[in-house]
């Protein structure tokens, strides 16, 4: 197994963060972990991007991908490595990596795509990165729309954390 058994935490999703920077991927971080970098105290397990689909990203991405064994979560044993194809829909690539959990989104809810959500990011310090991340508004306003009950249980949460940040 990739992860070696090994719970995902925080230096590990930074891990996840900092090696797709070096690797020159262009994306946008989403979902709770764009949640707790503005300062939501809330809990995540993965990292969310939504990623460029151009071919000189796809070809950035699967090399990153390698480099950290990735391979498709699955409920059986096969190690099934994300393909080029794979890549370039508005699906959901879900993965295991020797460092932790990635989510590669082609699109999230309401089909929005990288291109679609770069006018609602912000641009954060990342260990002498500039990491693009869902804003917390934008993040709030799709959530709303989510069928997921965990979005649903999330909502007050972030809410509070903008109306916090918007009083400083």
């Amino acid at each position: 197994m990739p992860t070696g058994g090994r719970k995902p935490t925080s230096a590990s999703l930074g891990e996840i963060l900092e090696g797709l920077l070096q690797a020159g991927v262009d994306f946008i971080l989403v979902g709770g972990l764009a949640a707790v970098i503005q300062g939501a105290p809330v809990t995540t397990m993965d990292v969310d991007i939504v990623h460029s689909q151009s071919p000189e990203n796809i070809y950035r991405l699967l090399a990153f991908l390698k480099s950290v064994e990735a391979v498709y979560r699955r409920m059986d044993d096969k190690l099934i490595e994300p393909k080029e194809r794979d890549l370039l829909g508005k699906g959901h690539v879900l993965l295991t990596t020797r460092i932790g959990p990635l989510d590669i989104l082609g699109a999230i809810e309401g089909g929005k795509s990288y291109e679609e959500l770069l006018e609602h990011t912000i641009e954060i310090d990342f260990r002498g990165h500039r990491l693009r991340v869902l804003d917390l508004k934008t993040l709030i306003e799709l959530k709303e729309t989510s069928t997921d009950p965990r979005d649903k249980q999330r909502l007050p949460v972030l809410k509070e954390t903008l109306r916090q940040l918007e009083d400083k």
